[in-house]
């Protein structure tokens, strides 16, 4: 990214990416904007920036998105990291796990033949995202990495879903930099920078235009002449200072390049290209169809010219500074976007044809793969060419997980050129591939109206075909909240079909079975799965069958029948484990439901074992779609079995690819479980935040089975802070009332459980003890363990607060049996802080020191820092002195002689916490954090939470790993 003048003004951005490079010398993430209009000087900063990091001796690295080729996948970051992945010394990537390898070997073209892991089928777009952070946290291993990202706001949609990414789980030591014009951002992006702005992630420069001293420093002494009409932009500057006419007084700007400029700067460039050579005009333009950067040898084929006239062209266009060298060999960028836009749409529409035309018969000859040709055989296609159908079709598909909007473009080009005799079965198929890839992205309207639009055109006789359109445009229409649409959709497509039993039917009454939980008719849920068990039953394929007898299985557990959701649990469980896994990979969902329906009655081990078998089949077909909802079941099961290290990272990739996927339901669930997980972890913040996003995704006001869910999150994120205000008519509202008669019945106590802690709080003691009781009411019914427990400890909550502190003690160890039973270890644990708090109102002081100790110590094993506190502030106020093993940390700094309180406290300040906030997190008195904050200082030197925050993340950073 060469900058041809020597940098001059911006002494305050300069400033703020000097700050930026410094932080990531300390080892820290750094993540910046820099934004404003088109020839500001985005890119000459960034240049600036590039020369200083070299300086320092960072690695630096840069790429661009380009206004006509926004159809590429992840280009931008290919063009920044192809390059230097390529030099890397390989024993560096053989520290890569050998799946990162084959992940990147899809993504970056220099990786493709290198020796690596099979890869999956299809891509996963998070696990494309963890494969390149790994690389970006091995290019910065040995020194900071700054990675420049010039003009994103043409970013194709891969490699903005892949910078979201970054920006969430920013890597160490690594200063990520974009540079955008605003107003043309995608709205979803701007939606997210600003937020992440707002929350202090995100660092933004607003360039502005240059004074006219800094003008006359950039063009020389007539800049007075052209400034007014420049307006300060130094692109514009430059390039009225090019022209050799002076430049007219005012007149209406012009449109130039999708652009509105002043008509002088039109005229200048007009001016600049008109005096070039034929051999130089030609060879622009080629290289405008090309790309930008473009190869030589590609834009000899774009132009149709001889190599070496190609060249001669080339060094005209170099000497006139059109163009510019890159650091690599025979490749080549425009001076600035806005001629690469203004030399194409000039080119004559039908030589911009056959141009495309030749690169895509060159890029063949090289063996390019079906992304790079669809870009130019879309712009070059004939209706009705089967062979370029063929291309956007498998491009379409290559793509459609990794990067869906390319992949419904394509789609949607491919539908164009299908001649009108085209057999209505490949229209539908093409319409249905577009339809999804709208939906993976989250335009559900859009996805809606294409199915539609398949079903008007599926032929009468071909009622599989039909079926499945209409099941899809069901599971759609319940994204919309369209529920009662999508019953009648479903049960007007099963109408349609034959009399005869077909696995057609079957399919469409296992929709219906999940329809109802939709509809919170949970005995409608029963009824269809197991007419489809009836119907499959028959059919003699083995799948489709242990699809049938899950969606009985999950429908007997979430309509609470117990009895009947075991055995059907036993028969599911022993159906699937016969089968073997491409027999399953035919319909993934059968193992995803069991594995659910196993969460729901208590069989939690069970449950993660048919999870991640269901994932690494998943992983080994490309049936990524399944994997948020998955991931999500894994962390919560291993959350209520006490394992928060092993669930956090299943997490984490649930929130990832949920948000990917646009799907409003599934990331609200995934963040309920975040949010559950975070919450025993201690990290309050992100247990409040994700809680309160999982409720707002999908709370419209009315009653709803997925707003009851994220309910619970929120509901008990708040309660531990201290904020029942809200959560009383919250949990009413979505439950449909005092008694949840909506919830559904085996999870009715969960939620009873934490109304009953809200009323408590606020003094409500009757209605707390009315829910309880209902609680008590639903768990008997059910028979659950689990559930049992949660009755138990609403109603010991109601006892001890009455002050029948006996009963209390009853109930909470009757609650920690049955939380044993199920092997619920995290509730174990919780169960007995309660039971240590009733033996402590009867008394037994002593006996509820060793209760709560035996809890505590299994608390802090397990890293559940918040309720670990917790335990320990009730040992506390027995006169139980706490005495917990300190971490080992670096003495560098002085950091070593911090206690474990203090060190806990310092961390906390780096996170950003308030005083009120960590006295909140941690169970202390604010006076008492201000102590903690007052020796820390002394002890560190420091005169500032950030000289502090500085101290302890360089500490962090050089404490021996495994330390």
């Amino acid at each position: 990214m060469p900058a041809p003048h020597a940098f001059l003004g911006r002494t305050t951005e300069l400033a703020a990416l000097d700050d930026a490079l410094n932080a990531v010398e300390r080892g820290a993430a750094h993540a910046m904007e820099v934004c404003g209009p088109a020839g500001i000087g985005k890119t000459r900063l960034l240049a600036e920036l590039a020369r200083r990091a070299g300086a320092r001796g960072h690695v630096v690295l840069s790429g661009a998105g380009t206004e006509l080729e926004q159809d590429l996948p992840y280009w931008v970051f290919v063009d920044a990291l192809d390059e230097h992945a390529e030099s890397l010394d390989p024993r560096r990537l053989e520290r890569l796990d050998p799946l990162v390898r084959a992940e990147l070997a899809q993504v970056l073209p220099s990786l493709a033949g290198a020796p690596s892991a099979d890869a999956p089928g299809v891509h996963e777009r998070y696990r494309t995202h963890r494969a390149i952070r790994e690389l970006l946290d091995q290019v910065s291993a040995t020194a900071p990495l700054v990675l420049i990202l010039d003009d994103f706001h043409w970013a194709d949609s891969a490699s903005v879903d892949l910078l979201v990414a970054l920006l969430h789980r920013p890597p160490p030591r690594v200063l990520l930099v974009l540079a955008c014009r605003p107003r043309q951002l995608p709205g979803p992006l701007a939606s997210v920078l600003d937020r992440m702005h707002r929350n202090g992630s995100l660092e933004k420069i607003e360039l502005q235009a240059l004074s006219r001293e800094d003008a006359r420093e950039l063009v020389g002494a007539h800049a007075d002449a052209i400034y007014d009409e420049s307006g300060g932009n130094p692109f514009y500057l430059e390039q009225l200072a090019r022209g050799s006419a002076p430049a007219p007084v005012g007149g209406d700007e012009v449109l130039l390049a999708g652009l509105r400029v002043p008509p002088q700067v039109a005229a200048a460039l007009g001016e600049e290209l008109a005096v070039l050579g034929d051999l130089a005009r030609r060879a622009l333009d080629g290289a405008s169809v090309v790309g930008d950067p473009f190869e030589a040898d590609l834009a000899a084929l774009a132009a149709d010219l001889p190599e070496p006239d190609l060249l001669d062209g080339l060094d005209e266009l170099l000497g006139a500074d059109i163009v510019r060298v890159t650091d690599i060999p025979r490749r080549f960028r425009f001076r600035h976007p806005i001629i690469r836009r203004a030399v194409y749409e000039a080119t004559r529409g039908g030589w911009r044809i056959g141009a495309h035309q030749r690169v895509a018969a060159g890029l063949a000859g090289r063996g390019a793969g079906v992304a790079s040709l669809a870009h130019h055989v879309e712009r070059c296609a004939r209706h009705g060419d089967a062979e370029a159908i063929r291309t956007l079709t498998a491009a379409g598909h290559e793509t459609a997980s990794r990067a869906p909007a390319t992949a419904a473009r394509w789609f949607q080009a491919a539908l164009r050129l299908l001649p009108h005799g085209a057999p209505a079965q490949h229209r539908v198929e093409l319409s249905l591939a577009a339809a999804q890839a709208r939906i993976a992205i989250g335009h559900f309207a859009a996805g809606h109206a294409s199915l539609l639009e398949s079903l008007e055109i599926v032929p009468a006789d071909a009622g599989g075909l039909r079926a499945n359109v209409a099941a899809s445009c069901a599971r759609v229409e319940h994204l919309l909240g369209m529920h009662e649409r999508a019953h009648e959709r479903l049960l007007a497509a099963l109408a349609e079909l034959p009399d005869e039993p077909s696995p057609d039917a079957v399919a469409l009454m296992v929709e219906l079975s999940m329809d109802g939980e939709h509809r919170m008719q949970y005995g409608s849920m029963v009824e269809w799965a197991e007419r489809a068990v009836d119907v499959a039953a028959g059919l003699g394929d083995p799948a489709l069958h242990a699809e049938a007898v899950t969606a009985a299985a999950r429908g007997r557990a979430v309509a609470g029948h117990v009895t009947a959701a075991l055995a059907w649990c036993d028969r599911a469980a022993a159906m699937i484990d016969a089968l073997p896994d491409r027999v399953i990979a035919e319909r993934l969902v059968g193992i995803a439901t069991l594995s659910t329906a196993e969460l729901f009655v208590d069989r939690f081990a069970e449950a993660n074992a048919h999870v991640e078998r269901a994932i690494a089949i998943g992983r080994a077909t490309g049936q990524g779609q399944q994997f948020p909802q998955l991931f999500a079941f894994l962390g919560i099961s291993c959350y209520l079995q006490g394992q928060l290290r092993v669930a956090v990272d299943p997490l984490e990739a649930a929130v990832e690819a949920a948000r990917l996927t646009g799907h409003a339901q599934t990331l609200s669930w995934s963040l309920y479980a975040r949010s559950l997980v975070s919450l025993a972890l201690g990290d309050m913040t992100t247990a409040l935040t994700s809680a309160q996003e999982a409720v707002d995704l999908v709370d419209d006001g009315k009653p709803s089975h997925a707003a009851a869910y994220a309910a619970l999150a929120l509901a008990e994120a708040s309660l531990e802070l201290g904020r029942p205000q809200s959560i009383v008519a919250l949990l009413e509202r979505v439950s449909g009332g005092p008694d949840m008669p909506l919830a559904a019945p085996a999870f009715r106590a969960s939620f009873l459980k934490r109304l009953v802690r809200a009323r408590l709080m606020l003094g409500d003691v009757d209605a707390a003890a009315r829910a309880a009781e209902v609680a008590q009411e639903s768990a008997r019914e059910g028979g659950l363990r689990f559930r049992q427990a949660e009755a138990d400890r609403a109603s010991a909550a109601v006892a001890l607060h009455t002050g029948d502190a006996a009963r209390a003690v009853e109930l909470a160890f009757a609650a920690v049996e049955h939380n044993a039973a199920v092997g619920a270890a995290m509730e174990v644990s919780r169960s007995l802080i309660l039971a240590g708090r009733a033996l402590a109102a009867t008394g037994e002081r002593e006996r509820a020191r060793e209760v709560l100790a035996r809890a505590a110590a299994d608390l802090d094993q397990r890293g559940a820092v918040r309720f670990r506190d917790a335990a320990e502030h009730q040992l506390r106020q027995l006169g139980h002195r706490i005495h917990r093993r300190s971490h080992t940390v670096s003495s560098q700094d002085g950091v070593g002689g911090l206690s474990n309180r203090e060190l806990e406290i310092a961390r906390l300040i780096v996170d950003r916490r308030t005083n009120r906030q960590i006295a909140e997190e941690l169970f202390l008195s604010q006076k008492t954090v201000e102590t903690h904050i007052r020796n820390i200082f002394n002890k560190l030197g420091a005169d500032s939470r950030v000289e502090v925050a500085r101290l302890v993340e360089r500490a962090d950073r050089l404490t021996p790993a495994g330390s």
